[in-house]
């Protein structure tokens, strides 16, 4: 036996041969766990009660929390507050109110915190700070909403204008009022699953005038289609919210995306209704609508390019010799060719002969361009004259194009190149179900015929005009 008096393991192992006993201290030192931050005491800092006892004073009452970092107590007369000082070196300090001490109020891990609490506040200030000395990350409290209006810059010198608008439209009635005060450090998932169930909740709204100051919303009964379209609004507030907060991290302005990567929109919600004209039905359209206007939906059906695309359209676009038109300005930034028919190309053609290279293809009847919302009263009153119900929207022309491209048998690939889709995704959700498909022809070319059908012989009667 040792001299010590404990007794070592002497076992016949083959690690016992070859390097002699092993000490069991050497064994709990290799096992042991990372260290973590351990919590620091302070009998008269922890409690109301101890920090009651406590003299008012101008200089505060500092506890250390690790190298380098204290945390600092200002007594007041009422209530005191919470304050971090971080040492720089050569004897130079910086200092950062955290908050309000919980010695009235509640603490609530905001804006009123407990001494437990302040730890990890004035921890999480001492990192962004450390890293923001060696340039990786953003100095200075940095909340939502600067978050917000970093993305909204970036974005807008890389996509056209309505996406940002669209997207400042969701932040500022969805986001900004409950989320932007806060800082991004301190989100955490169950703040933000909170947030995303209350918006849910939230009855739908109508957007305002330009220059209202209100927000109006609509009565809707609380039917099972109304909740499914609530959760879909809450959905897209979410996943804007998440690209603003992404865009933060990745160019490291915030420290972790921990909080905001665990919650998940809601699931089964997205219900895509595709609605498009028949051949007779475009026809009666095209027919009904004024001469001006009627050149914008031909193109739409036999291109089905967007509004906003063919507004924007000029007369040096067209490339006759590949039939193409060249989409300098589409939704996500990126130009694209549109494949022209041969019936497209007579019609752009014509539209387009002897024009200047930069004029716009299509301009009304006086002369000037199309607004962004001078399409859908010429579609209502010719979607009436045509006996079409409901009215046509404009985008009900770009789902015609691909729906009949689809039932034709085009590959869903080249029909997301020609609206412009970055993927097959967003093309397989709204048009797969109206291509041919072998299970759908094998199917009806192999199933008997059951002889239970009956001899209804009811047909539906033409409407009189």
């Amino acid at each position: 036996m040792p001299a010590n008096g404990r007794k070592y393991g002497t076992s016949h192992c083959f690690g016992s041969c070859l390097f002699g006993p092993v000490r069991p201290r050497i064994l709990e030192k290799s096992w042991r766990r990372p260290t973590v931050p351990r919590s620091a005491r302070h009998a008269h800092l922890e409690t109301r009660t101890g920090r009651a006892r406590l003299k008012v004073r101008r200089a505060p009452y500092f506890v250390k929390i690790a190298k380098g970092l204290r945390l600092g107590y200002y007594r007041g007369a009422t209530a005191g507050t919470w304050i971090g000082r971080r040492y720089l070196g050569n004897g130079s300090y910086e200092t950062d109110p955290l908050g309000l001490a919980d010695d009235t109020t509640e603490a609530d891990d905001l804006k009123v915190l407990d001494y437990w609490q302040a730890q990890e506040v004035v921890r999480r200030w001492a990192e962004r700070n450390r890293l923001a000395d060696v340039g990786m990350t953003r100095r200075g409290p940095y909340s939502v909403s600067d978050a917000v209006r970093d993305y909204l810059e970036e974005i807008s010198a890389e996509k056209n204008a309505r996406p940002v608008r669209d997207a400042r439209y969701i932040f500022e009635n969805s986001v900004l009022p409950e989320l932007g005060h806060l800082l991004v450090e301190i989100l955490t998932t169950d703040r933000l699953v909170r947030w995303r169930n209350a918006l849910a909740a939230r009855p739908i709204g109508v957007r305002k005038k330009r220059n209202a100051s209100f927000r109006a919303t609509r009565a809707i009964a609380d039917t099972d289609e109304a909740r499914r379209k609530r959760k879909a609004t809450a959905n897209r507030s979410l996943t804007m919210l998440k690209a603003a907060l992404n865009r933060a991290f990745h160019a490291g302005r915030v420290l972790s995306d921990t909080a905001w990567r665990k919650v998940k929109p809601f699931a089964r919600v997205e219900k895509p209704v595709i609605r498009y004209l028949s051949a007779g039905e475009a026809r009666r359209l095209v027919n009904a609508c004024p001469q001006d206007f009627r050149r914008m939906v031909q193109a739409a059906l036999l291109t089905g390019c967007r509004y906003s695309e063919l507004t924007n359209l000029r007369c040096a676009d067209l490339n006759t010799d590949s039939d193409t038109l060249t989409i300098r300005q589409a939704k996500a930034g990126k130009p694209r060719h549109v494949v022209l028919t041969s019936e497209g190309r007579t019609l752009f053609t014509a539209w387009t002969a002897g024009r200047p290279a930069n004029m716009h293809v299509f301009l009304r009847d006086d002369g000037r361009s199309w607004g962004r919302s001078h399409q859908q009263r010429p579609l209502n009153d010719a979607s009436k004259i045509a006996k079409i119900s409901p009215p046509v929207t404009f985008h009900v022309l770009r789902h015609t194009h691909a729906s009949h491209l689809a039932m034709k048998g085009v590959g869903l690939g080249v029909i997301a190149a020609q609206l412009g889709h970055a993927d097959t995704r967003m093309t397989e959700k709204h048009y797969a179900h109206l291509a041919p498909s072998y299970v759908a022809d094998t199917i009806r070319a192999h199933f008997p015929t059951l002889g239970i059908g009956g001899d209804e012989t009811v047909v539906p009667l033409r409407q009189r005009k």
